[in-house]
């Protein structure tokens, strides 16, 4: 997994059990650990698939549960999932992808309380910080140059504190739900469906689908 997630600028994360099935993107130094599902896909047509409401309707009926929070589970939630087969349809689900994350960084880490700052010191382009080394040499160490986002101040840091994905999906402002609507539309398009269909005949669609590839092999 950490072969695959090393050559790749970013990766596409879910944690194991949560209130809402969320899908975002995660950046070396992160080391994930059990309790996060992680995909080695760097691309935005990918993490919009995931994120669409095809895809959470089937994750929620195959999964499981802790308690009354759902549990995502890749041998029945992701590797059962009939991905849309619709090479026209990637780039406007991709994009709609893209401005949905967009929106979300931007709400997490508004600019008026952030500032990026650049910390420095030794790394090996071997280690986990091997795209931020600079300047490595014979033995392939450097310096690492790796900028981060921190708050602006003391209040800043406080507000910040509120801002999680949890808690933007707990409210779903307009802005959000109107984002996660046209990655739908750009989705159900590729499969030829209509985004308005119930959540009974989406699963029955996509148990049908699933059903036909397997009898392909």
């Amino acid at each position: 997994m950490r072969e695959a997630l090393n050559k790749l600028n970013r990766f596409v994360g879910t944690t194991t059990v949560s209130k809402h099935r969320l899908f975002a993107w995660s950046v070396s130094p992160v080391l994930p650990d059990h309790q996060l599902i992680v995909f080695g896909r760097c691309d935005d047509f990918f993490l919009g698939v995931l994120h669409s409401r095809a895809h959470e309707v089937w994750g929620l009926r195959q999964g499981t549960r802790l308690e009354t929070r759902p549990r995502y589970t890749p041998n029945t939630c992701f590797e059962t999932y009939p991905f849309p087969r619709a090479a026209a349809h990637e780039a406007a689900i991709a994009a709609a992808a893209k401005e949905l994350d967009g929106l979300r960084c931007q709400w997490l880490n508004p600019p008026e309380w952030t500032t990026t700052e650049v910390m420095e010191f030794p790394g090996s382009v071997s280690g986990p910080w091997a795209r931020y080394v600079v300047e490595p040499d014979a033995r392939g160490v450097g310096t690492v140059r790796w900028p981060r986002v921190v708050s602006k101040d003391a209040n800043c840091a406080a507000s910040l504190k509120k801002r999680t994905l949890t808690n933007l999906y707990n409210q779903r402002p307009a802005w959000l739900d109107l984002a996660h609507k046209k990655l739908d539309t750009a989705v159900f398009a590729a499969y030829g469906w209509d985004a308005g269909i119930s959540d009974e005949e989406l699963l029955e669609r996509l148990l049908k689908l699933n059903l036909e590839r397997a009898e392909k092999g």
